[in-house]
C-alpha cells in the first residue's frame, strides 16, 4: 500500500487546486449543456415551422433572424442551472446530517441498545478522539443491505458519517474500523467539503434532464396538440443525458485519486491493512447492492465503494480487486471466487466473528492503558509534531481507545445526552477556587436557568477529577448532542462559556482554548461557509499576532521571567528567523489571544506548519513537556483548524 507521504498542509493545498480544477470542469460542462439546450430549441422551432425557414432564405438566415430567441434561451438555461446549483448548495449548508437523512439515514440514539450500533458508535468516537476532531453525527442507512458508507459535511464541525445496515451486520470490528477510518480521511483531508460542493454544482447540470422527464410525464395524455412540447421534452431528456455524462466524468476525475489516498490513510490510521482489506473483500464477494435511494446518483463519488463499473473514464473508484491487491498483494482473483461461494452458502456475521475472536465488550480489548500523572514531564519526539497534524497513526488510535475507556461512564452518558451535554462543557470551564466557582454558578443560573446551574454542579466532581488528557476527548464526545440543540440555545451556551472564561481573568489558557474551540465549532455549524483550514496570509503579515500568542504561551508555561523570555525568543526564531521580537506579555491576554487566533487562523499552509513547530519549540525549550502543556498545544492547534492527535504516551497495565 502506498504511504501517505504528503503532509496535511500539502494535502490542503492539493484540495484547493482540485477545487479550481473542478470549477473549470463545471464551466466546460455548463457550456456543453447550455449549447445542447439551445440546439434542441432551435431544432424544435425549425421542425414545426419549416415554412419560416424557407421564407427566411435558408437555415443560416433563419438562425440569424432567431438570434434573439436563441440567446435568450441560452441565458435562461444558464440562469436555471446556476440557480438550481445555488439552491442545492444552500440546502447542503444544513450540514452532513441533512444529506444523510435525505438518503434515508437514521441517527443513532445516545442510549441505543443495538449491539451493532453501539459498536459503530464506539469506533467512531475512538477515531474522532485519535484525530482530535469533534465526534461526527452517526447515521445508519437501515434500508441499504450492501456494504457501504460515506462522510458528508462542509466542515468537521457539521460532519456526519453514515453506514449501511449491510456494513453493520456483515463487517467485524476491525473491518468496520477500517471503513470508518477511510471516511475520516475524507473529513481530515478536505475531500468531504469538496464532495459536498460537487453535489451542489452537479445538481444544476442534472436539472435539465429532470425537467425533461417531468415534462414528458405531465404531457403523456395530451395527444397531438402537445407534439411540440413532447419533442422539447424528449430533447431535454437527451440533453440531460449529456449532463449526466458530464457529471459522471467530473465525479470520476475528482474522486478516484482521493479514494486511493483514503485507503492508504485508513491503513496508517489503524496500523493494519487486514481490516480495510477484509471490508473490501466482503464488498466484492457478496452480491453488492447499489444504494437504492433516489438521491444516490448525486453522492456516488462519496460512497466507500461503487456498486457497478461504468468504464475507466467514468468510474469514481478504482476496481475493488485493485484496491484489495494494494492492501493485500498476495490476494488472487480465484480466492475471491472461493469467498463468493462460501458466503452464498453462509453470509458473514460481523458480531459472530468478533465473538469468536474475543472482541465483544470492553474486557475483550485487553489491558487498560494508564495515563501518566498530570504533572509528569516527558520528551516529545523531535521534529514530528507539525507532520502529525491531521495524520493520525495506529499508535494514536491505540491511545484513543485508552482515553475513551478511561473516561467515567457517567460523564460519557451525560456528554451524549442533548439535555446534559451543555452542562458537561460548562463544568469543564468552572474554576477550582470556591469563591469564583460560586459566582460562576450564580451567573449561569441568572443567564441561563437554575436547572442548568444545578446540572453543571452535579458534573463538577467528576470533571474536576478528570485527567488533563481526557478533557479534549470529553469535549469532542459532547458535540453530536450540542449540534441537536436549537440555534438560540446553542448561541446562548457559547456566550455562557465565554463569560466563564472572562470572569476575574482566572480561567487557565487551556480553558480559554476549550471555550474558543467550542465557539469556532458552533459558528461553523451555524454557518459552514466560515470554515477554512488554510488561508492566504503570510507569517510576516502577522508579526503582532505571533508576538502575542507566544508571549501568552510562555507566560502560562514557565514560572520565571528569564525562562519565559528565552523560550519566547527560541519559538519565534523557529517561525521567523530574520525578525526581532521584544518579550512583552499583553495586559489583557484574553483579548490578545482572541485577536491573535483570528488572524493566525488565516495563515497559508506553510505558515501554519512553521507556527506549530515554533509553538512546540517554545513550550519545550526546557527539554521536556508536561501533560498539561501537551494538551495546551493540542487545544491551540484545534483553534487553528490543525487537529493534532494525542501525544501523551500511555502504558499498559492489566485489569485488576
Amino acid at each position: 500500500m502506498p504511504a501517505v507521504a504528503a503532509s496535511f498542509f500539502q494535502l490542503q493545498e492539493h484540495a484547493r487546486r482540485t477545487t479550481r480544477r473542478l470549477l473549470v470542469l463545471f464551466a466546460l460542462a455548463l457550456v456543453a449543456v447550455v449549447a445542447a439546450v439551445t440546439l434542441v430549441v432551435a431544432l424544435s422551432a425549425a421542425a414545426f415551422a419549416p415554412g419560416e425557414v424557407r421564407v427566411a432564405g435558408g437555415p443560416l438566415a433563419w438562425l440569424e433572424a432567431q438570434a434573439g430567441m436563441l440567446v435568450g434561451t441560452a441565458i435562461l438555461t444558464l440562469l436555471l442551472i446556476l440557480a438550481a446549483s445555488a439552491l442545492r448548495i444552500r440546502a447542503l449548508r444544513q450540514g452532513g446530517a441533512e444529506l444523510a437523512r435525505r438518503l434515508g439515514g437514521r441517527e443513532i440514539a445516545p442510549d441505543c441498545g443495538d449491539l451493532h450500533e453501539r459498536r459503530l458508535r464506539n469506533v467512531v468516537e475512538e477515531l474522532a478522539i485519535a484525530a482530535c476532531l469533534p465526534v461526527p453525527a452517526i447515521f445508519v442507512l437501515d434500508e441499504e443491505m450492501g456494504i457501504n458508507a460515506f462522510a458528508a459535511g462542509l466542515s468537521p464541525s457539521d460532519a456526519a458519517i453514515a453506514v449501511t445496515r449491510g456494513a453493520l451486520e456483515r463487517l467485524n470490528r476491525d473491518e468496520l474500523q477500517g471503513v470508518v477510518a477511510h471516511e475520516f480521511s475524507h473529513v481530515l483531508h478536505g475531500d468531504m467539503r469538496l464532495n459536498m460542493r460537487l453535489c451542489g454544482w452537479l445538481y444544476g447540470i442534472l436539472v435539465i434532464g429532470i425537467l425533461g422527464r417531468r415534462l414528458l410525464y405531465a404531457l403523456r395524455h395530451r395527444g397531438r396538440n402537445a407534439a411540440p412540447l413532447l419533442l422539447a421534452g424528449v430533447g431535454l431528456v437527451a440533453v440531460g443525458a449529456v449532463g449526466v455524462f458530464c457529471a459522471r466524468l467530473i465525479q470520476a476525475a475528482v474522486a478516484r485519486s482521493r479514494e486511493v489516498l483514503a485507503d492508504a490513510s485508513a491503513v496508517q490510521f489503524t496500523r493494519q491493512s487486514a481490516g480495510l482489506a477484509g471490508a473490501l473483500k466482503k464488498a466484492a464477494g457478496l452480491a453488492q447492492e447499489p444504494v437504492r435511494n433516489p438521491h444516490a446518483p448525486e453522492v456516488r463519488h462519496m460512497l466507500f465503494v461503487s456498486a457497478a463499473s461504468l468504464g475507466a473514464w467514468l468510474d469514481t473508484h478504482p476496481p475493488l480487486l485493485r484496491r484489495i491487491r494494494m492492501l493485500d498483494p498476495a490476494f488472487r482473483p480465484e480466492r475471491l471466487q472461493a469467498l463468493q461461494q462460501r458466503w452464498r452458502e453462509a453470509p458473514p456475521d460481523g458480531l459472530r466473528e468478533d465473538e469468536e475472536r474475543g472482541l465483544l465488550g470492553d474486557a475483550s480489548l485487553g489491558a487498560i492503558h494508564a495515563l501518566p500523572a498530570a504533572d509528569a514531564r516527558f520528551r516529545p519526539a523531535p521534529g514530528v509534531t507539525a507532520s502529525r497534524v491531521a495524520q493520525p497513526h495506529g499508535d494514536d488510535t491505540r491511545r484513543a481507545v485508552g482515553l475513551h475507556r478511561q473516561m467515567p461512564e457517567g460523564l460519557i452518558d451525560a456528554a451524549r445526552d442533548v439535555a446534559q451535554a451543555g452542562a458537561v462543557v460548562l463544568a469543564l470551564l468552572i474554576d477550582r477556587d470556591r469563591a469564583i466557582r460560586a459566582r460562576q454558578l450564580a451567573e449561569i443560573a441568572v443567564r441561563e436557568d437554575e436547572d442548568l446551574a444545578e446540572a453543571v454542579e452535579r458534573c463538577l466532581p467528576q470533571c474536576e477529577a478528570l485527567h488533563p488528557g481526557l478533557r479534549l476527548p470529553l469535549a469532542a464526545l459532547c458535540f453530536p448532542a450540542l449540534r441537536r440543540l436549537p440555534v438560540e440555545r446553542l448561541r446562548a451556551l457559547t456566550a455562557c462559556a465565554r463569560m466563564l472564561v472572562q470572569m476575574d481573568g482566572r480561567i487557565s489558557l487551556f480553558d480559554y482554548c476549550l471555550s474558543r474551540m467550542l465557539q469556532n465549532q458552533v459558528e461553523e455549524v451555524l454557518d459552514p461557509s466560515r470554515y477554512r483550514v488554510v488561508g492566504r496570509r503570510r507569517l510576516v503579515e502577522c508579526k503582532q499576532a505571533l508576538a502575542d500568542l507566544f508571549a501568552v504561551l510562555v507566560s502560562h508555561g514557565y514560572d520565571a521571567p528569564e525562562p519565559m523570555r528565552r523560550a519566547y525568543v527560541a519559538g519565534l526564531i523557529a517561525v521567523l528567523p530574520g525578525e526581532r521580537f521584544e518579550f512583552k506579555p499583553p495586559r489583557n491576554w484574553v483579548t490578545a489571544m482572541d485577536r491573535a487566533l483570528a488572524e493566525l487562523d488565516g495563515l497559508d499552509a506553510h505558515g501554519k506548519q512553521l507556527l506549530i513547530e515554533g509553538m512546540v519549540v517554545a513550550i519545550c525549550h526546557d527539554g521536556r513537556i508536561s501533560v498539561a502543556e501537551a494538551e495546551l498545544v493540542r487545544a491551540v492547534c484545534a483553534c487553528l483548524h490543525c487537529p493534532l492527535p494525542p501525544v501523551v504516551e500511555q502504558r499498559a497495565r492489566p485489569r485488576g
